[in-house]
């Protein structure tokens, strides 16, 4: 028998021992080793549950010997533990957390299920489904390939299966990208960032030029490659899809992106695409937008009076009151969380996809008030998703837009304002995607990775017009006076007043200003451009 003694508790009490049972020993008196020996064969959440008992348990439970044994034991064949403070417990906590469950949209089970589980990997960082396949990336860069199978039922009857079978794609990877369009048909061609010469479709880059993300833009033909360094720069390359199944090579030019040419002050922190725009992030937490097609630009902004056809890249500021930490970019809708929790909403609104409550477009960022500090957001062709934690630590899923071909599971008809859809969340859910047959959830948890939310200060949220201290820096995300210098120096750089004004005009576009405020500055430079007449030919003068 052995009895536990917790020395901040000291023995139990209840002293007389009841006859033939013996004297009860602590557990204090086994060595360390053993009783972290012990344990070790516990499930995760028996271990977990264990060190909330007492001050002694904690600290056995929380020892590295205890979960190095638990990672030895869930992931036999992982060779190194990781990085961080806590390396063999986070590895061990990747490793009994990871899943990627779906759920059909058609058929007659509509339940969640779970894709095979690659022994080889470690957690789950990231994924993307195509048509008939799945990508997952792991934390230690490996890359696999789930795909589906004709496989034999408990009942001996053959079925169709999704994401049944895994191999290996390769090593090394750091990220990995797709044709960004929301139908997974056109998924035909995978991009890999890989630190590794791969054996298919090979770039090489110089060895100072070391890139951390890759999205892509465009049609097949004129496919653009967006890749990301870790100074936080931007180049692009363009290739053609149709011709990459021919044998031959050929030779393309890798340029920087207009984002980091016209504004190099500004370091970019992670970029978001669709077929026709682009969306960065800077590390201050500003926001600047690209958009490629007339028809989206007035989906999203709702007017083309500063769009240029001729010239495409030039990145748009959009106006927002505090720092974002991530966004959904979808076909002509996008959403933004930022520091708070907040989340906004801006672009095409006709199926109720911006969850405001209504099906009016909005042209600039707008908060849905009702919802705040979500897990995941993602934005699809016409419906939009919000993964969220309850008090309790429980996950639930949250959609709006159309519901047409069950893709709001529940609501069939659609709703304009975030519902709580008919899906079984996994308890460690952190990303979601959905495509016009199934939707995916990757589950996965990192110790490392705290909430990145803020409380929101007291004068903003009773509306006093007083500046909080604490909330100055949020307030100018994209380093707004260092922005304001680079603009003059444009300005003062054209030979003449008519290029100065076409200068002016086209910084007023890139400046977060509100859609009014856009409107009036640009009437008014005409008005003044028009007055100059024929001033403008030639150094402009000091009365000019």
């Amino acid at each position: 028998m052995v009895k536990r003694s917790c020395p901040s508790c000291g023995p139990e009490t209840g002293g007389e021992e009841k006859k033939g049972r013996g004297n009860p020993i602590s557990v204090q008196l086994f060595p360390p080793e053993l009783v972290e020996h012990i344990i070790s064969f516990l499930p995760v959440r028996d271990v977990v549950a264990l060190g909330q008992t007492c001050h002694y348990f904690h600290e056995v439970c929380d020892a590295e010997g205890v979960w190095r044994r638990i990672c030895r034991r869930l992931s036999p064949r992982l060779r190194e533990q990781g990085s961080g403070t806590r390396p063999w417990k986070r590895a061990a906590i990747l490793n009994y957390t990871k899943g990627l469950y779906f759920q059909a949209f058609g058929g007659r089970r509509r339940c969640l299920s779970k894709s095979v589980a690659p022994l080889l990997a470690h957690g789950y960082r990231r994924f993307l489904p195509t048509k008939d396949h799945v990508f997952i990336l792991d934390y230690s860069g490996t890359l696999f390939f789930l795909k589906n199978a004709l496989v034999s039922s408990t009942l001996g009857q053959i079925q169709w299966k999704r994401a049944c079978r895994y191999v290996v794609l390769c090593r090394g990877a750091k990220d990995f990208a797709s044709d960004p369009r929301c139908d997974t048909v056109y998924r035909k061609y995978l991009y890999v960032l890989a630190t590794r010469e791969q054996r298919v479709f090979k770039m090489t880059f110089h060895h100072s030029m070391s890139f951390k993300q890759i999205v892509l833009v465009g049609q097949e033909t004129q496919r653009a490659l967006l890749l990301l360094t870790e100074e936080g720069r931007i180049y692009s390359l363009v290739v053609n899809e149709t011709q990459l199944d021919q044998p031959r090579s050929y030779t393309v030019q890798l340029a920087l992106r207009k984002m980091s040419h016209c504004l190099p002050h500004l370091r970019v922190a992670c970029m978001a695409s669709n077929q026709s725009s682009t969306l960065y992030i800077t590390d201050q937490g500003g926001v600047y937008f690209e958009v490629h097609t007339p028809g989206v630009y007035r989906d999203l902004f709702g007017t083309l009076q500063a769009f240029d056809p001729l010239d495409q890249q030039m990145p748009l500021a959009l106006s927002l009151p505090a720092k974002i930490l991530f966004c959904a970019l979808g076909y002509n809708h996008l959403g933004l969380v930022d520091e708070f929790g907040r989340i906004f909403m801006q672009g095409n609104n006709r199926y109720g996809q911006l969850g405001t409550g209504d099906k009016m477009d909005r042209g600039e960022p707008t908060q849905v008030h009702y919802l705040q500090r979500p897990i995941a957001l993602w934005c699809g062709l016409n419906h939009s998703l919000v993964l969220s934690q309850g008090s309790d630590f429980s996950k639930e899923l949250l959609g709006c837009g159309c519901g047409a071909g069950g893709r709001l599971p529940g609501w069939p008809k659609g709703s304009a304002s975030f519902v709580k859809l008919h899906v079984k969340v996994p308890l460690c859910a952190c990303s979601l995607c959905s495509t016009r047959e199934c939707l995916y959830m990757l589950s996965s948890h990192d110790i490392e990775h705290h909430p990145a939310y803020r409380d929101l200060p007291a004068s903003r949220v009773l509306g006093t017009p007083e500046p909080d201290p604490g909330s100055i820096a949020p307030q100018d995300p994209g380093g707004t006076a260092q922005a304001c210098e680079e603009y003059l120096s444009q300005i003062h750089s054209c030979p003449t007043l008519q290029d100065r004004m076409e200068k002016m005009k086209e910084i007023v576009g890139w400046m977060p200003l509100m859609a009014a405020q856009k409107d009036f500055f640009w009437e008014a430079l005409d008005m003044l451009q028009r007055a100059a007449g024929g001033v403008g030919q030639g150094p402009p003068t000091p009365e000019s």
